[in-house]
């Protein structure tokens, strides 16, 4: 079982290769990896990122087969799907890291923001099930002179989503509340910069002021 903060240092490291368009050689595809595969994982993270094709976790963290167990929707919001999965990889691999990742010029964030300002009836019942998850973490800005400022306005919406992502995994299972207390299971969040290819942990990180 590989702790929390060493995990979390291993997407850094991971993350800093791909920004300067370095892979590793673990992350090439090697048949006796494959092959040690078949029978069993030990994924040292968990990512929750969103299914923006622009976002490719394992390509972004520079990982390779077997290393993260990743889940992707749009706007990485938490529904109880995303609950049971992350709980089945902290309970049966023994994976001490949790990752939130949201990204720049993220589009659950642009459509939740634009159906707030602008109502319309013709959203589809699967989609408008994403802007209800989102819409609560980013209601508020709408009050605020952020509403004047389209960019600025998506920089903190789309952060408040994954605290708000993350605090609903904190609390919302009481699987994960154990691990946190007993096993040391670290969830925090993250922002992938489209612009950079850098990711920003900010949200949960030990030592992070």
């Amino acid at each position: 079982m590989i702790p929390a903060e060493e995990a979390l240092d291993r997407l850094r490291d991971g993350n800093a290769r791909f920004v300067l368009g370095i892979r590793s050689y673990s992350t090439l595809t090697d048949p006796n990896r494959l092959n040690d595969l078949v029978d069993s994982q030990e994924p040292f993270a968990v990512i929750l990122g969103c299914s923006d094709s622009r976002v490719p976790v394992e390509i972004v963290f520079d990982q390779g087969l077997g290393d993260l167990f990743v889940i992707r929707v749009a706007g990485n919001i938490v529904a109880n799907s995303q609950i049971g999965s992350i709980e089945f990889a902290a309970e049966r691999y023994h994976t001490r890291l949790v990752v939130v990742m949201g990204h720049s010029r993220c589009g659950a964030i642009s459509a939740t923001l634009e159906e707030l300002q602008q109502p319309t009836a013709r959203q589809s019942r699967g989609l408008r099930s994403i802007v209800d998850r989102v819409r609560p973490s980013v209601q508020g800005f709408l009050g605020t002179d952020l509403a004047n400022d389209t960019e600025a306005l998506m920089r903190h919406a789309i952060r408040a989503n994954v605290r708000a992502s993350v605090n609903h995994l904190r609390y919302g299972s009481e699987v994960l509340e154990q691990l946190i207390e007993s096993s040391g299971l670290l969830i925090v969040g993250a922002h992938y910069s489209l612009e950079t290819g850098v990711v920003e942990f900010f949200e949960g990180v030990p030592g992070a002021k």
